[in-house]
């Protein structure tokens, strides 16, 4: 954490090796996390950008509070998720199908993945919003059940309670195949 303070401390100075070594450190689960909550790809690229832009213009103000840098980013994500789907409940799109420009993979495998893809975000969206929440944090975020509970302000024990459930709940869904 020593190291993570100083480096966020250098970052508020602007300097350039500690902003981009913060960048690379987050940027993968930062993006898994938003491409899980709102299952697009390309979308995701773009408000996984905004993120790190929101979050360079007020690094200034940033309070190291002995957790995480990640879960400061994370809560900047989540409200990035939270104005997306705002904004798009306003306004009808149709998703173009990135499988169709997937050069050098194959396409049967990158059909079998999307499909198991898609049948576990069906399969999410019948959890409860905690359980998504948790579900998303751990797995996508890969964050610890400490860092879970202080993001979402939870106990460590409603955290495993929760994560056990949807967990559960995930395996009943698809085991059943009620997926739809």
């Amino acid at each position: 954490m020593q190291d993570e303070e100083s480096l966020i401390r250098r970052a508020q100075q602007r300097d350039q090796v500690a902003l981009t070594q913060l960048y690379e450190e987050n940027f993968d689960k930062i993006y898994r996390y938003i491409v899980l909550k709102i299952g697009d790809r390309t979308e995701a690229e773009d408000m996984t950008q905004q993120v790190f832009l929101n979050a360079l213009k007020s690094i200034s103000s940033y309070k190291f509070k002995g957790m995480p840098f990640s879960s400061w980013l994370y809560r900047i994500a989540h409200n990035q998720i939270v104005d997306y789907f705002r904004k798009k409940s306003r306004r009808a799109t149709v998703p173009l199908d990135e499988s169709i420009a997937a050069g050098k993979d194959d396409p049967e495998q990158v059909a079998e993945t999307k499909l198991e893809m898609e049948e576990l975000a069906q399969a999410a969206k019948k959890l409860t919003a905690a359980q998504q929440e948790v579900i998303s944090l751990r797995f996508t975020g890969d964050m610890s059940v400490a860092e879970v509970a202080r993001v979402m302000g939870r106990s460590v024990g409603a955290v495993k309670a929760l994560q056990h459930s949807a967990v559960v709940a995930l395996r009943r869904v698809l085991s059943a195949g009620a997926v739809s």
